[in-house]
């Protein structure tokens, strides 16, 4: 497979790129060189990190927040930083209701006499309204900056839950019928609040549904893995690649970064030593993968990429292959 992100960036379909992987391995840098490339090519593109540690607005230089900023040199690329559990309000209102993950957390539990009915059901529902707003609006791609491999799976796994949760919520509706005036008043919710949140859910379920397909289609979705040559992040990465196999989401594409072009004659001994390091790592590599992904191989940067200028340096060797001196790949 081309060691090359190139065919993402080509991709007249793809809609959806998530960029994972383990803590302090690159993700964000990663993810918004790829967006700069992808602006390159798309009408428009949104780059969201989901990461409750945000690093976008380090990475460009520019302050970010929950609603789309257009990102300075650029006419059609966009950023914005928000937690899934955050409730986007100012959207809500006019596009899905106001408040809908409170709203329907607590007619759920509610009417189902159960609070644990659906866990982290706030969250889930938040995200969800988060996949809906985004969805609406006319981005060709969109880019997630995400959360460490824990936090990442969890996050994929919402929109399965959040059909769940929606589905539970019209059959509970629908066998609840005339007691939704009292149970909207023990629960503390207005009962037009309630009204609202029913009509709003059919609307939702339809394109949490869409968008839930559109994720298993390789063809609009795609998760690219960062990771760097040492046991931890490899093995997250497996780990990463696994579960992401197993939830139907398209994963080709691994990107091993801050590798260190050294030769048995750099004066270095640190250098020499974890060259051999890192070349033990990449052999393992080289057998997981490198048949049936595309696995760019990044230097070690000896600065920060920070800045657009830095960014399209490091952009440009997703695409076109960087030039070891030493390594051997």
């Amino acid at each position: 497979m081309e060691p090359s992100l190139q065919e993402l960036v080509d991709s007249k379909d793809m809609r959806w790129i998530f960029v994972g992987g383990k803590g302090g391995v690159g993700k964000t840098t990663t993810s918004c060189s790829l967006a700069v490339q992808l602006a390159a090519k798309k009408s428009k593109v949104l780059i969201i990190s989901t990461d409750p540690a945000h690093n976008l607005s380090d990475a460009f230089n520019q302050r970010f927040g929950k609603d789309p900023v257009q990102v300075q040199g650029f006419d059609n690329l966009f950023a914005m930083e928000v937690s899934p559990a955050q409730v986007v309000r100012e959207k809500s209102a006019e596009q899905i209701g106001r408040n809908q993950p409170e709203i329907i957390s607590k007619a759920l539990s509610m009417l189902s006499g159960n609070a644990d009915a659906i866990p982290g059901i706030d969250e889930i529902m938040s995200f969800a309204q988060l996949l809906v707003a985004v969805n609406r609006m006319d981005y060709e791609t969109i880019v997630f900056d995400t959360a460490p491999t824990g936090h990442t799976l969890r996050l994929m796994s919402f929109p399965d839950a959040a059909i769940k949760a929606l589905k539970l919520f019209q059959s509970v509706r629908s066998s609840a019928g005339g007691i939704i005036g009292t149970v909207a008043g023990v629960a503390g919710v207005d009962q037009d609040d309630i009204t609202s949140a029913f009509e709003a859910t059919d609307k939702m379920l339809e394109v949490i549904q869409t968008v839930q397909t559109q994720f298993k289609d390789p063809a609009r979705t795609s998760f690219v893995c960062v990771c760097i040559p040492e046991f931890l992040s490899l093995y997250e990465t497996e780990r990463l690649v696994q579960e992401l196999t197993k939830r139907e989401i398209d994963v080709a594409h691994i990107i091993v970064n801050q590798l260190l072009d050294a030769n048995d004659d750099s004066q270095c001994e640190n250098c020499r030593a974890r060259a051999s390091m890192q070349g033990k790592y990449l052999q393992q590599i080289r057998d997981l993968y490198e048949e049936d992904f595309h696995v760019v191989r990044m230097p070690l940067r000896t600065s920060e990429v920070r800045g657009i200028d830095l960014l399209k340096q490091f952009g440009a060797n997703l695409l076109v292959p960087y030039k070891f001196k030493y390594l051997k790949l």
